[in-house]
């Protein structure tokens, strides 16, 4: 099969690189292969692998905690191997305690993701921008990072510790929180759902030099602050989640609601891509060559 086909996915070693370079890592969220190699399409560096965006394209329901490990790490897999570029993913809670987070470190390796993030909710958890969260102590979270650090096999696997607790315990309470798991050996942080711009300074002033995530959620808590004040703040790796969920969904609408009005899709097709268009995008040329290199 043609290299194109066949892919190797890209390693935790570049991942790796884009942090060091210093530069901000804007990765937009992908809940499919398709919606992945759009964003490779567009230019980004990375791609982020959406645990909202998967749940609602894999069983069409919320982000409460239903998918398992496997499906989770599955659609990272699929996604890995389809882009040549770094794939973080959302790993929710690590599916138990450390000797799952053991298992669940080795399955997104295997699958090709760059890193992954792990939170402190209790399980079965919920996305981070929805009311009624809950989360475990301190240390039984620094003991899963601890866990995730020593399973990897490749160093440069990134290990990013997410907390839940500002919207449970409050922002210092937060902020304490994610110094133990910094002890802890993670590699980067991630506070979730900072309610105003001031917090998000305040986080950034209480880790200098270390690399910080932060969540653009789309609708959520979170303000929606610019890149370049991000930038500026000094937060390295800015994801997107759900952009790509949201206007699929809008597309889809739209030409379900042109199909049911007029009998077919006849009018809305100028604005989509063409048949061939999109097929050579995902890939058909390939599997021409290929077919040819093999044909008896």
């Amino acid at each position: 099969m043609s290299s194109r086909l066949a892919r190797r996915p890209v390693g935790p070693a570049r991942l790796r690189a884009l942090l060091d370079s210093g530069q901000t890592i804007v990765a937009p969220g992908a809940f499919s292969p398709l919606a992945a190699r759009l964003v490779e399409e567009a230019g980004f560096p990375a791609v982020y692998m959406t645990g909202f965006g998967t749940s609602a394209s894999l069983i069409g329901r919320p982000d409460v905690g239903l998918l398992t490990m496997t499906e989770m790490a599955g659609n990272a897999g699929r996604i890995a191997d389809c882009v040549d570029i770094p794939v973080i993913a959302d790993a929710d809670t690590g599916y138990g305690n450390p000797l799952n987070v053991i298992r669940t470190v080795g399955a997104f390796e295997a699958a090709g993701v760059a890193g992954i993030h792990i939170e402190d909710q209790v399980a079965p958890k919920k996305c981070g921008h929805m009311e009624g969260k809950h989360v475990i102590p301190a240390e039984e979270m620094a003991a899963k990072i601890r866990a995730a650090v020593d399973a990897r096999a490749q160093p440069e696997f990134l290990i990013i510790a997410r907390t839940d607790a500002r919207a449970v315990e409050g922002l210092e309470r937060a902020l304490d929180r994610a110094r133990m798991y910094l002890q802890a050996g993670a590699d980067a942080l991630f506070i979730e759902a900072v309610v105003n711009e001031q917090e998000a300074q305040e986080v950034v002033r209480a880790f200098p030099g270390v690399p910080l995530l932060f969540n653009w959620a789309e609708g959520g808590k979170t303000p929606p602050l610019s890149l370049a004040r991000l930038t500026g703040l000094g937060y390295r790796i800015v994801i997107f989640p759900i952009s790509t969920l949201l206007a699929a969904t809008a597309g889809m609408r739209a030409v379900l609601a042109e199909i049911a009005r007029a009998g077919t899709p006849a009018a809305a097709l100028p604005g989509l891509p063409a048949f061939g268009e999109f097929v050579d995008f995902i890939g058909l040329p390939e599997v021409r060559e290929a077919e040819q290199r093999y044909a008896t």
